[in-house]
């Protein structure tokens, strides 16, 4: 028989190593696959209006792409190639939601100053980053001259460049997780013309 010291230290021992393994689970990663259902999320447009994909499933197809930051060379030359490759696209069936950690302001005035023909939305804390799996650091800030005023980029997260793309049906159709800024709108959207 043992004491009921012996099997109180048994039995927190044995705690000891439940707790962190639930800990584990609820950490775990995202990996978000072709074929899996893609998560659901909220946000902020640049125009400071609610965006809730839910209300949007079912009408279209979306590229959803993550990118670092507003206003710096990869980002801007990314997010031109799809206001260009949007303008061409012959079908209307086709959405792009642009993604990144900055502010509504930040956005507004980046859509501004390249004449961006699509939705930008605010994740300055990483939820619809997290919610898709992708990797994200830490935020930053910088200044940029547009026109005569000295503005200040400040966002909370920087997200990886990833771009998904995600059928009518909610399901995912592509996953890029090596996005080549330059050339991302046009390898993205040769997926989307097979799309039925």
């Amino acid at each position: 028989m043992y004491s009921p010291r012996v099997m109180l230290l048994a039995l927190v021992s044995s705690l000891c190593f439940i707790v962190p393994a639930r800990a584990v689970d609820k950490e775990k990663a995202v990996d978000l696959k072709v074929g899996d259902r893609a998560p659901h999320f909220t946000g902020v447009t640049d125009e400071g209006q609610p965006w809730d994909s839910r209300e949007h499933e079912g009408k279209k197809n979306f590229i959803v792409y993550f990118y670092p930051a507003d206003m710096t060379g990869g980002c801007t030359a990314e997010a031109c190639s799809y206001r260009d490759a949007l303008s061409k696209l012959k079908r209307d069936d086709v959405e792009v939601i642009g993604i990144s950690g900055d502010t509504v302001e930040n956005h507004q005035h980046f859509k501004k100053v390249y004449d961006l023909n699509f939705t930008l939305l605010a994740d300055p804390e990483g939820k619809i980053a997290k919610a898709f799996g992708v990797k994200t650091g830490s935020g930053g800030k910088f200044e940029r001259m547009i026109g005569d005023e000295n503005v200040t980029f400040e966002r909370g997260i920087t997200a990886s460049r990833w771009t998904f793309v995600i059928n009518k049906d909610w399901k995912i159709v592509s996953v890029d997780h090596e996005v080549d800024p330059a050339k991302d709108s046009e390898k993205t959207l040769k997926i989307v013309e097979k799309l039925p």
